[in-house]
């Protein structure tokens, strides 16, 4: 599961930077289009660096894998709900918005459970 981590969360960092790039460069988006863009991109990488933290905590812990395991789960749910409903509002006509608050809510319970199970005394 630690390389699982570490490695979706390389992936999602790459893919936020990508992401940032295009809404830059593009101008294909209005103002409020450029603000979701900008801030799904934004909250993905801070979590991705978060479930690769994830990562490092897992393969050094041998107690509280759990909590671990779904602080990293909550990034992975947060990035899908919080930055994926921005992207759709984004290149669609959907209105994702309601799913948005529910993405914020995984992504301060997954910074939590890695702050009780991460690194400490032995």
């Amino acid at each position: 599961m630690a390389h699982f981590f570490f490695f979706l969360g390389a992936l999602l960092a790459g893919i936020a930077v990508a992401i940032g790039a295009y809404s830059t460069h593009s101008s294909t988006f209005d103002e409020v289009q450029l603000l979701w863009l900008e801030k799904g991109a934004r909250y993905q990488m801070y979590h991705a660096i978060g479930l690769m933290l994830a990562g490092l905590a897992l393969a050094h812990r041998r107690k509280f894998q759990t909590l671990i395991i779904g602080g990293a789960s909550c990034f992975i749910g947060g990035i899908v709900c919080f930055s994926g409903s921005l992207y759709v509002m984004t290149f669609t006509p959907l209105e994702a918005g309601y799913i948005t608050p529910l993405g914020g809510l995984l992504f301060m319970l997954g910074w939590v459970l890695l702050a009780l199970g991460g690194p400490g005394k032995k």
